[in-house]
């Protein structure tokens, strides 16, 4: 275990500009933590948003279609029943799964809009983090437009601030 301050934040560098993300271990701390720890090895560095409909996602995929290692594959995280006073709202950060809960590790989306069917939906969707500034919107916005419109805009670097 590390120590994570309260008003960490994830900062994505992308292809259409940067997203700011409060991290909230106070809603999710083991989600929290186990992202960081995907961060920190660099996972995300590459990988692309290839899905725009109701929320923009992310994860173990780069735009050329090539799939990336994940470094902890066994890991798993969903606190839904624990976190019950964030909401999958615009702007807000969750882990994505299968239709089976506890079987997020990696995949990650924003949601473009309120979602609240997404909190107890196949187990829930655990909010870990939210988008805090408008430049952050406008690039959810156009990483959404840029999705929609066939590209798949990567992510360049992620960092933990």
């Amino acid at each position: 275990f590390f120590f994570v301050k309260f008003m960490s934040n994830l900062v994505l560098d992308t292809e259409c500009g940067r997203i700011t993300l409060r991290l909230r271990p106070d809603a999710a701390p083991s989600t929290v933590q186990h992202m960081i720890k995907l961060v920190q090895s660099k996972l995300y560095d590459g990988c692309c948003f290839y899905r725009s409909d109701f929320v923009i996602q992310c994860g173990l995929q780069r735009a050329d279609g090539t799939s990336v290692k994940n470094p902890h594959p066994n890991l798993t995280v969903n606190e839904t029943a624990s976190n019950t006073f964030l909401s999958n709202l615009r702007g807000t950060v969750a882990t994505a799964h299968w239709d089976v809960p506890d079987c997020g590790n990696s995949e990650f989306f924003i949601n473009l809009k309120a979602n609240p069917h997404l909190d107890s939906a196949y187990g829930g969707y655990c909010v870990w983090a939210e988008v805090v500034d408008a430049e952050s919107f406008s690039t959810v916005d156009a990483i959404s437009a840029a999705v929609l419109g066939g590209r798949k805009p990567g992510i360049k670097s992620a960092t933990i601030v």
